[in-house]
């Protein structure tokens, strides 16, 4: 069945349609990951999303249990250049076209992705539909419709839930947290507590945490601040505070450090960072817009990642002021696990 991805600025793109049948409109966004088509499908963090796979194919590898980085997805849709009539893996595992039917996701393959990764290094926002047509009519609903706003709000959990262990204990606000994050935190035998995003910072002390960590998301920093900036003068300094993503560009801002807009959104698993004392470089997954300029901070760390394509700041610690920032996910999922000691330097910070 042809479908159509149409643009607000007029572009428009046919394919072969797969997954749910339903018109839906979302942010045009490039998936550079070559591998982890699932995690990226569950992430809360692309929710309102219509992904663009740049890898040549998908669905070869199905849809397993173990990888879901959430329970219900929340993006808007896919977008392929080519789609695998088998599963390679496991004939346990779901085929890809039947998990998007399943969870109300449209797709289209057979599209010139190479155009629309183009289109977006010049745009820093398309808005886009999967349609059935490409009338007029088609672009004047897309021009109608509005983005929605802080999408933390919508994926975060609406109540408290705990994720236990037998060690110390970490608050974690859910902005729009991955499932791994909290898996990596149970191997290393952390008892701890989701909360709302818009938890109280009685919420927090009431859990008698020994860290608190702020978790990746979909929103942005300026929707969240009212939310968060309260948990931060509450409890900075009091105990050790992890920002991931979306944390991090909150906890960023609160320290005064200044945020730069990328020339593109790293969205994938392979950007290379590097930690300055040591010289190791990492291959880490990102889902950012805006990273810190390294020349606006006033604090001395005791380490700094650096991007290597754009030389700003992609992640701090420091061990005095019990504070870690990344902008990347140290979890990967999908991506490689060289960062997996930032869980351990959170844990040791912990006591």
């Amino acid at each position: 069945m042809k479908r159509y991805l149409i643009l607000e600025d007029g572009n428009s793109f046919v394919g072969e349609g797969f997954g749910a049948t339903i018109i839906s409109t979302g942010e045009l966004a490039i998936q550079t990951s070559n591998f982890g088509y699932q995690e990226a499908l569950t992430d809360p963090t692309n929710a309102g999303k219509i992904l663009v796979f740049t890898t040549p194919m998908i669905g070869s590898n199905g849809i397993n249990a173990i990888d879901y980085e959430s329970i219900t997805p929340t993006v808007k849709g896919i977008i392929a250049n080519d789609l695998a009539s088998n599963i390679s893996d496991s004939e346990n595992f779901q085929d890809l076209n039947s998990f998007l039917k399943e969870k109300n996701i449209p797709a289209i393959f057979n599209v010139d992705t190479r155009a629309l990764v183009h289109l977006l290094t010049t745009e820093k926002i398309i808005k886009a539909s999967i349609m059935d047509t490409n009338d007029e009519h088609a672009f004047d609903q897309i021009k109608a419709l509005v983005l929605p706003k802080n999408k933390s709000a919508v994926v975060s959990t609406k109540n408290a839930y705990a994720a236990p262990n037998v060690g110390k204990t970490a608050a974690v606000l859910d902005l729009g947290l991955k499932h791994s994050m909290l898996r990596e935190l149970s191997l290393r035998k952390i008892n701890a507590t989701v909360l709302p995003y818009n938890a109280s910072t009685t919420d927090i002390e009431n859990l008698r945490p020994d860290g608190i960590i702020i978790s990746g998301g979909p929103g942005k920093a300026a929707e969240l601040k009212p939310a968060v900036t309260p948990i931060f003068d509450h409890f900075y300094g009091k105990y050790p505070i992890w920002g991931i993503g979306l944390g991090f560009l909150i906890l960023s801002e609160y320290l005064n450090f200044e945020l730069v807009d990328l020339p593109e959104e790293f969205n994938g698993t392979n950007y290379p960072v590097i930690e300055q004392n040591s010289n190791h470089i990492w291959q880490v997954a990102m889902n950012i817009k805006q990273l810190v300029l390294p020349d606006g901070i006033q604090m001395k760390m005791d380490r700094e990642y650096f991007d290597l394509h754009s030389d700003l700041l992609a992640g701090f610690c420091n061990t005095q002021a019990q504070i870690i920032g990344t902008a990347f996910n140290a979890e990967g999922a999908p991506g490689s696990l060289d960062a997996l000691t930032i869980f351990d330097d959170f844990v040791q910070m912990m006591g």
